[in-house]
């Protein structure tokens, strides 16, 4: 059987508290909406596979974070997309290397994927009306200045019965840039 998979980057403790604390005020000015009960995280990619395949693709992962090194983000600015997305957006140097993290991912990573992110953001929710997307804006008009460390990606499987995804495991930048090059080595 084919199980749903995403990996993520997660945010500090203390800013997935706050992203969960912002989508109650926005339901409650709303209503319930899409990724109300999903825990903050920037999207890398999402793919399927079955049960037998994932202690391989954890291997493939560990590989892959082995030559990253942690960054600092810096989340900075409230924005959306024309799909109905509202999120907080990173800065422009977080931007540029958080999608440096998630284009190495997405390339290396050889699972048949769903659907890649290049845009990094952390969602607060998706598919809202214009309306709704306004009603955002007015809510959380102060500034907002989140940071965190970005060390590793999570592994997370979709729970059909809660229908969210749930993390099962989390994969740690080494910051080791011998091992890509000595992946490439034949001789």
């Amino acid at each position: 059987m084919q199980n749903r998979y995403s990996l993520v980057i997660s945010p500090s403790e203390e800013i997935i508290a706050l992203v969960k604390t912002m989508k109650e005020e926005l339901a409650k000015e709303i209503g319930w909406f899409h990724s109300k009960n999903s825990l903050a995280h920037i999207t890398i990619n999402e793919f399927m596979a079955a049960e037998n395949e994932i202690e391989i693709i954890k291997k493939q992962l560990n590989t892959i974070c082995e030559s990253l090194k942690p960054i600092h983000v810096q989340l900075n600015a409230f924005d959306s997309y024309p799909n109905g997305a509202f999120f907080i957006a990173p800065d422009a140097v977080s931007k540029i290397d958080l999608k440096q993290i998630m284009k190495h991912v997405n390339q290396s990573f050889q699972a048949k994927t769903l659907f890649k992110n290049n845009e990094p953001h952390l969602s607060i929710a998706r598919q809202l009306s214009p309306e709704h997307i306004a009603t955002s804006y007015r809510l959380f008009s102060k500034p907002i200045a989140l940071n965190f460390v970005c060390d590793s990606i999570s592994l997370r499987l979709f729970n059909p019965n809660i229908k969210q995804f749930e993390i099962i495991s989390h994969f740690e930048f080494k910051n080791n840039p011998k091992s890509s090059l000595e992946q490439g080595t034949l001789f």
